[in-house]
């Protein structure tokens, strides 16, 4: 398998893992059932790591040579980006829901990755 390959396939595993992470806590605390479709909801919350994902996984790794550091740039990076688009669609407390879906999948991912290998 070619290395571009590999790593479209590992962006890939990293991002699903994301979006059934994050999106289900922005779809529910996000929006009042009264103001959006569940469908509506779900695209909302699937977009905001859908726009800071990939910036995540391929271009932070490449200005940090400390992976905490790293981590650290990105993932605030995401939270900020993502309460910017949570925002624009209304999304009351934005920063703070950010900051926790951004938590959770993180610990959740660094979780998974050192007792599963995955993602």
């Amino acid at each position: 398998m070619s290395s571009v390959m590999s790593s479209a396939l590992a962006w890939l595993s990293g991002f699903a893992f994301t979006e059934l992470v994050e999106t289900p806590i922005y779809a529910v605390r996000t929006f009042s059932p009264q103001n959006r479709s569940l469908q509506k909801r779900i695209a909302i919350a699937f977009g905001a790591s859908l726009v800071t994902h990939p910036f995540v996984w391929f271009l932070f790794p490449h200005l940090f040579s400390d992976e905490w550091a790293m981590l650290f740039a990105a993932e605030t990076f995401a939270v900020v980006v993502e309460a910017v688009w949570l925002r624009a669609f209304g999304v009351r407390h934005a920063l703070l829901l950010s900051l926790a879906a951004n938590a959770t999948s993180v610990f959740l991912g660094l979780s998974s990755r050192q007792m599963f290998g995955w993602p």
